[in-house]
């Protein structure tokens, strides 16, 4: 948690992951990384983190939060889109119907503009179950439950 708060003191903005024709190995140089890597990552919102994720590729990860067109790519994305429709007929619909539908879709848009607008920190780790439990560590940490459902979908 040391190495995540020290991460946290200084994020990135993720408006960085978000540069129209940059892939991964694009990135990967921008950010001087011969690869990319497993580990955790925040989103802070003017420094108060809101979501905790982990991925084998972080990187890459960052990436589909804000450029995802569907709702595996783009799950943060799709929980806030959603949100916005809480007693409307678009939450009635399976997942990949929401994404379909074009007032959802304005949302899921908004939704990832949002992410863009946000921080991120995040710090490599290799082992594999020390990854997978250092997520819901850092999430009651760091209070994201707001996003932070741990809901399988």
């Amino acid at each position: 948690m040391a190495k995540m708060q020290s991460a946290l003191a200084d994020p990135r903005q993720m408006e960085a992951f978000a540069q129209p024709g940059a892939g991964v190995k694009a990135l990967l140089n921008e950010f001087e990384l011969t690869q990319d890597f497993p580990g955790c990552y925040v989103l802070q919102e003017n420094g108060k983190p809101i979501y905790v994720g982990i991925s084998r590729g972080v990187i890459g990860r960052l990436r589909q939060h804000v450029f995802g067109k569907t709702h595996f790519d783009a799950s943060l994305a799709f929980r806030i889109a959603m949100k916005k429709h809480p007693d409307e007929t678009v939450a009635k619909l399976t997942r990949s119907d929401a994404m379909l539908n074009p007032l959802f879709g304005t949302s899921f848009a908004e939704a990832q503009a949002y992410l863009r607008s946000l921080q991120v920190a995040y710090v490599a780790i290799e082992n594999p179950l020390e990854l997978y439990l250092f997520e819901p560590y850092c999430a009651l940490k760091l209070d994201t439950h707001q996003w932070n459902s741990f809901r399988t979908h």
